[in-house]
């Protein structure tokens, strides 16, 4: 028996609610094969004694029949993942410089995610805070439209990405780096690499709060970034319409599994308007509210439906950025950042 042939059996273990294994992961830091022997230590960052649990065991699962194993000994190293309350009370964030991580996820795309984390972060730095804004989906980068901008970023002395300024916010996105018709075409590790990157390879500087704009789902890039950087607390968007919901659900167990508080939930596309005062919720009714309630998570905002959003983001000007008594929309963003504020002051 061999450490290279243990490691190829351990790529069947995948991480608890993954479909990533824990050797991609890198959780596997030594395998060692003895006469009569196999020993292999694992590191893992969570609070969920349940995780450490089903690994120690699936572990077990995929080497004790292997012929010439020996006696098996899996020993894993259990850290205290750096996230939630204890990170709070520290005041400390794994990214120099950055006082506080907030995510924007949503177990389904469409729903206005990255619409919601450009408003969002533009509503921060109307406070006065520092803000900066990481576009995390790599395969469809939106943040270089919704904010005007198709500059190039830089390096400085260091290797670091200098990041895109566009209204007062510093900006990173592979839209940054492409051309307009590039696909992205990478594997999982790449992809956990390129987003690594984004966030400990940029020169961030002083910010209050960076806000990352994840993909959709519950995948890869999703863990890559929990076990990254220590995230302060996340921002579920949904639409009302119960398969939006559904995958809502997804999100809020997977953030809950890794010990990522839930700072609140942000209901898009809650209602459209007419002219004549009507409102026609055309998605459903309520739907995200009654799903706060149930997950016992405040509501930040309830987005209505209205054209400006829609050219804010085409034109790169999002709608936040307007005075907040034209428009209901932009309210809701500034009042939704308010309530992030309180749930995770700088």
């Amino acid at each position: 028996m061999t450490p290279e042939l243990i490691k190829q059996a351990l790529r069947n273990v995948r991480y608890p609610g993954f479909s990533r294994d824990i050797i991609s992961f890198g959780l596997v830091k030594e395998v060692r094969c003895e006469a009569g022997s196999t020993q292999v230590d694992i590191e893992v960052q969570t609070k969920d004694p349940a995780i450490p649990e089903q690994i120690f065991k699936e572990c077990h699962a995929a080497l004790d029949e292997l012929p010439d194993v020996g006696e098996v000994k899996i020993n894993i190293d259990i850290k205290d993942a750096p996230t939630g309350a204890a990170e709070a009370n520290t005041g400390k964030s794994s990214i120099p410089g950055v006082k506080r991580v907030v995510a924007v996820a949503s177990g389904k795309g469409g729903v206005g995610k990255s619409t919601v984390a450009s408003n969002l972060a533009i509503a921060l730095a109307a406070t006065g805070a520092r803000v900066g804004l990481c576009d995390c989906d790599l395969y469809g980068p939106s943040i270089a439209m919704m904010f005007g901008s198709h500059e190039r970023p830089s390096a400085n002395e260091r290797d670091e990405i200098i990041p895109i300024n566009a209204h007062g916010l510093k900006l990173m996105s592979m839209g940054f780096l492409l051309e307009d018709r590039s696909p992205v075409i990478v594997r999982g590790p790449m992809a956990t690499r390129y987003t690594q990157q984004f966030l400990r390879q940029v020169e961030w500087g002083e910010l209050d709060y960076l806000i990352l704009d994840l993909p959709p789902g519950t995948g890869d890039i999703q863990l890559t970034i929990v076990q990254t950087v220590a995230v302060d607390g996340v921002v579920i968007v949904t639409t009302p319409q119960e398969v939006a919901l559904i995958d809502a659900r997804k999100a809020v167990s997977m953030f809950a599994k890794v010990n990522v508080p839930i700072i609140g939930l942000i209901e898009n596309m809650a209602w459209f308007e007419c002219d004549h005062g009507t409102r026609y919720p055309l998605f459903g009714d309520a739907g995200g509210v009654r799903e706060a309630e149930r997950l016992n998570i405040p509501v930040l905002a309830q987005i209505p439906i209205e054209v400006p959003i829609r050219e804010g983001g085409d034109q790169g000007k999002p709608i936040a950025l307007n005075s907040i008594g034209t428009s209901n929309a932009s309210l809701a963003f500034h009042q939704a950042a308010k309530s992030v504020i309180e749930a995770i002051p700088a």
